[in-house]
């Protein structure tokens, strides 16, 4: 039967993650040089109406429809043939409309692969962006979708994944990873160009996600209730827990508090707390985010400061390593107490089997990600190439990809394409 207190409550949630997908545009946005404002907003938003697209007519079918060998869905629910309106999908989720699970999840299958738009950011033309999204979300992310959360093999094992430590940020984590290594560098790598266009636009983009996660990760009770109670509780307090380890960290490295460490601070937190968030009590959710906010920026010092890889905006530290410390802790922390659908980890049962199961779901997710990534960046780069030219990148994505400014003042934006002032092919020669 349905219930319309659980219908009411995922009808939020569902809005809730829809807001996330222009608060990540703000966030990105504000973090990077104003001349490419509009080449994220336009990947982000365009990004969002082909992936929906892409759910509706066999996204979804893919991911929860029947399994074939355990892998992916088969394709009788394409178009959504046979979802219900009126009734459940017992198997997902037994009081809401068959539909409105569907709906919720569009909202996860969206904005996962528009993560890594952190990491493109300001050199991957647009049209190798759209081929990009599409193919790693029909060969990476249905798949992983449908072997943890549709019946598949990783289910079977035992591997659980409450909102998406495993299925998105571990998986999006080590894409960002391989796609910043494949890209390569930005043109003028170091500090000046991560200096942000506008802190006050991250800080709202920030806190509009901060609010979304509350649906994207309470949402995944599937219904309303004490699990989703305590999901929101221990979301925001490991959030707030992680912001606090990340300003403090980069206070003693820099000899000054940071607004920019702070935020993405809050980003780990929440990302990392999205795979235990409806297994763990709040003590354990505090002890869990101090590991979080510690190890993912430990990950921004030795990638981007020690490695030198430039992965824009960190996605492999903040979500990546963050994904992979929530989901390992779902083995030490997760209590039955809490959520009696789930499992009880080391320290209520004194065994060390969660652990490695998790580990499983984590190793075979970080494959697909880095390994998947590399393969279909190598193939489109060969293909169509993946870089603008180095011209378009000094002058900007947004004059040279969509001949639209952010800023209307600027001047860049009153010349015709025969005047935009162009720069040496030859690093050398700059």
């Amino acid at each position: 039967m349905i219930d319309t207190g659980d219908t009411a409550w995922m009808l939020i949630a569902g809005c809730l993650v829809l807001l996330m997908i222009p608060a990540l545009g703000l966030f990105e946005s504000g973090l990077l040089r104003k001349k490419n404002v509009v080449s994220i907003f336009m990947q982000i938003f365009f990004g969002m109406s082909l992936l929906s697209v892409m759910w509706f007519v066999f996204g979804f079918s893919l991911s929860f429809g029947p399994s074939t060998q355990g892998i992916i869905g088969n394709l009788d629910w394409t178009f959504l043939k046979g979802i219900p309106w009126d009734a459940p999908l017992e198997q997902y989720a037994p009081t809401i409309p068959g539909v409105l699970f569907v709906k919720f999840q569009l909202m996860f299958a969206c904005i996962t692969p528009l993560l890594l738009t952190g990491t493109i950011a300001e050199r991957m033309k647009f049209s190798s962006f759209i081929i990009f999204i599409s193919a790693w979300s029909m060969l990476i992310y249905y798949p992983i979708v449908h072997m943890v959360w549709g019946g598949g093999w990783l289910a079977e094992l035992g591997v659980i994944d409450f909102a998406g430590g495993i299925v998105i940020h571990t998986t999006v984590g080590m894409a960002a990873l391989a796609a910043a290594l494949v890209l390569g560098k930005r043109r003028g790598f170091g500090p000046a160009i991560n200096i942000p266009h506008s802190i006050p636009l991250a800080v709202l983009g920030s806190s509009l996600l901060w609010l979304g996660w509350f649906g994207f990760n309470a949402g995944s009770a599937l219904a309303s209730g004490g699990v989703a109670g305590n999901t929101v509780i221990v979301t925001h307090l490991a959030s707030s827990v992680s912001a606090l380890i990340w300003a403090g960290l980069s206070w003693m490295r820099t000899g000054k508090p940071s607004i920019v460490a702070t935020i993405n601070g809050a980003i780990a937190g929440l990302a990392g707390i999205t795979p235990a968030s409806g297994f763990v009590s709040v003590e354990h959710a505090f002890v869990l985010a101090i590991a979080i906010g510690v190890l993912s920026y430990g990950g921004v010092v030795l990638i981007r400061d020690r490695l030198k890889i430039d992965d824009a905006l960190d996605v492999s530290s903040v979500h990546g390593i963050a994904g992979i410390v929530g989901a390992l802790g779902i083995g030490v922390f997760a209590s039955t107490l809490i959520n009696p659908a789930g499992v009880d980890g080391l320290l209520i049962s004194g065994s060390l089997d969660q652990i490695w199961i998790q580990g499983v779901g984590i190793a075979v997710a970080a494959a697909m990600g880095f390994g998947g990534t590399w393969l279909l960046l190598q193939l489109i780069k060969h293909l169509i190439g993946i870089r603008v030219e180095a011209d378009e990148e000094d002058i900007g994505l947004d004059l040279t990809e969509h001949a639209e400014a952010a800023y209307s003042d600027e001047e860049e934006f009153k010349l015709t394409p025969d005047e935009y002032p162009k720069s040496p092919k030859n690093k050398s020669d700059s």
